[in-house]
């Protein structure tokens, strides 16, 4: 009950976006011309990665992947499960499953900023 109660609190809850709000939010934090992308390539990255729902999970294995970017925890978010998870955004991997998209976005464009682009997807 209390687990069904967190998951029911104002900003705890995922959300699927429509694709014209993704372009606005893509458009409003700067994603055009980031890294030599464009708002169209990170708007097919969000659609396959996770349809855009700030829920989505992917199970890898060794690792998982969170949120609408699918973020991985081996390398840039801490779910407390992955063995030497680097932890690079300095975030839980929990908090990128949220409908509040501002560390989502933050962490990736560090990925991105570090690749010079969407290579690590």
């Amino acid at each position: 009950l209390l687990i069904f109660l967190g998951l029911a609190l104002p900003g705890t809850q995922g959300r699927v976006f429509s694709r014209c709000e993704m372009v606005r939010i893509l458009r409003r934090n700067g994603f055009e011309g980031f890294e030599g992308t464009t708002v169209a390539d990170w708007m097919c990255l969000v659609e396959h990665e996770s349809g855009y729902n700030t829920r989505a999970y992917n199970n890898n294995g060794p690792s998982r992947d969170y949120g609408i970017f699918q973020i991985n925890s081996k390398y840039w978010c801490n779910d407390g499960r992955t063995a030497g998870a680097k932890d690079a955004c300095h975030i839980s991997c929990s908090q990128l499953l949220n409908d509040n998209l501002e560390d989502d976005i933050r962490c990736a464009k560090k990925i991105a900023r570090e690749a010079h682009g969407l290579s690590p997807w």
